[in-house]
């Protein structure tokens, strides 16, 4: 209900749902990475949330489509999703410490640095370098082989920076209501989120069953899989909610005035590709 000057929502259990599934997905997933066994949760999981994901989409575009969000609602909205970014922007901040962390003090100190004469005793022969090659713990292997970020990692940013371009221009050209533009070319954004994580797919098999780059090998295959895996996930929903976004355009939704979901959609993959830039720049080049 709204009044057009305050909003309250009506009673959805989507959110439940939302948390149920989402914590289906998580413990699936720990369960497997740790034990190899309950990938069927995580399988679960994810269906789960695709379902919540249409489910909630689906009614909240029968609400804007019949008229009941307002001047107000419409703040409501960017309000909310300026917040989720920021939310997501301190998530991928934690992991980016983590790994600045790890490179900056974790392994100076464990080279002996600031404490010498207690490292030497438990890796005499450790020597601090990244990526780390060869963890201080004898059995721990680390990756034979690493990456080239001129190869897939490359190809994989030159697909998301012309994603944003493709996007924009869509987005402009629906402001301008030439919507068989908006349409192309909004299409031609989710074909290069598409090809992104088919690229990232082929990445993953290369790395883990050709390079020994896993999620065993030492803390750098456990932050090159914890920040590309994450960034990978948010490309999918990303993805997933461009293709909604199409199907609205094709039957006609918004207009020239009023497309916030488009506009948030467009906000949410613009910040996934600016993740990405960091990404490329301080997990495979530097």
């Amino acid at each position: 209900m709204s009044s057009g000057s305050y909003y309250v929502p009506a009673h959805s259990a989507w959110p439940i749902f939302g948390v149920l599934a989402v914590g289906g997905m998580m413990i699936g997933t720990g369960i497997w990475m740790v034990h190899g066994s309950a990938a069927w949760l995580s399988g679960i999981g994810l269906l789960a949330i695709v379902l919540v994901m249409a489910g909630w989409f689906r009614d909240v575009v029968r609400e804007s489509m019949g008229g009941l969000y307002d001047d107000q609602m419409d703040r409501s909205f960017r309000w909310g999703m300026a917040w989720f970014i920021f939310s997501e922007l301190m998530f991928f901040a934690a992991f980016f410490g983590a790994l600045f962390y790890l490179r900056t003090f974790a392994l100076p100190w464990l080279d002996g640095e600031g404490a010498k004469g207690v490292t030497a005793l438990l890796w005499p022969d450790f020597t601090a370098s990244w990526p780390l090659m060869t963890p201080p713990d004898a059995s721990i292997a680390g990756p034979r082989e690493l990456l080239s970020p001129w190869q897939l990692p490359l190809a994989n940013t030159l697909l998301l920076v012309s994603s944003s371009v493709t996007l924009t221009v869509a987005h402009e050209a629906l402001k301008m209501e030439f919507r068989r533009t908006a349409r192309n070319w909004l299409a031609g954004t989710v074909v290069l989120g598409l090809c992104f994580l088919t690229l990232q797919g082929i990445e993953y098999y290369e790395a883990w069953h050709h390079l020994g780059l896993t999620l065993q090998a030492g803390v750098y295959g456990g932050t090159f899989f914890l920040l590309t895996g994450f960034h990978g996930l948010h490309v999918t929903i990303g993805t997933l909610i461009l293709i909604v976004m199409l199907v609205r355009v094709i039957r006609g939704h918004f207009s020239s005035e009023r497309h916030f979901a488009f506009e948030a959609a467009a906000w949410y993959w613009h910040f996934v590709d600016a993740v990405w830039i960091g990404l490329f720049l301080f997990v495979y080049v530097f």
